[in-house]
């Protein structure tokens, strides 16, 4: 409460800071709801490429580009671990491979098969399918409104994240 107790609050800071919690949590619930909606609808798109929500995601986050496992990570906002065990299991199913990291001898990168790279590619009239239903239900404005607001959330999310007193 910025170095405040709550006994020496007035009234209107004690409305906007109980205004605050529960926008925060109204925040957090909604998050949690779409992140459900979001793996459930994942999980139905990627079953065309045979692949999971959590491998679609990290393959293709090196479709194009290989990365290490830690900076796939940071990225998503992702357990080191979590990513390891995905990317491991890609490698075993031939769709993504470990190639020598110039940068560091003991971080490989992790890289798109060309395999990897088919099954992605058949992802795409499921994730067309979701794009076109959400623009269609937001509108475009909104679409491209939500986008925007997610990214400077999850921007805000990671500096709390990194502050000590938050």
């Amino acid at each position: 409460m910025s170095g405040t107790d709550a006994a020496e609050e007035t009234p209107d800071e004690r409305q906007r800071r109980l205004e605050q919690q529960a926008l925060l949590t109204r925040t957090a619930l909604g998050v949690f709801r779409l992140n459900g909606h979001f793996i459930a609808v994942s999980e139905r798109i990627a079953k065309a490429g045979g692949l999971t929500a959590a491998s679609w995601q990290v393959l293709g986050a090196v479709a194009r580009v290989p990365q290490p496992v830690s900076a796939i990570a940071r990225a998503m906002g992702l357990t080191r671990q979590s990513v390891q065990r995905t990317a491991d299991l890609l490698v075993d199913q031939g769709l993504a491979e470990y190639r020598p990291n110039p940068a560091h001898r003991r971080a490989k990168l992790l890289s798109a098969t060309a395999d990897g790279r088919a099954s992605l590619g058949r992802l795409g009239p499921g994730h067309a399918a979701l794009a076109a239903h959400l623009a269609e239900t937001l509108g475009p404005t909104a679409f491209a409104e939500t986008a925007r607001a997610l990214e400077r959330l999850a921007e805000a999310m990671s500096e709390a994240d990194a502050q000590t007193d938050v």
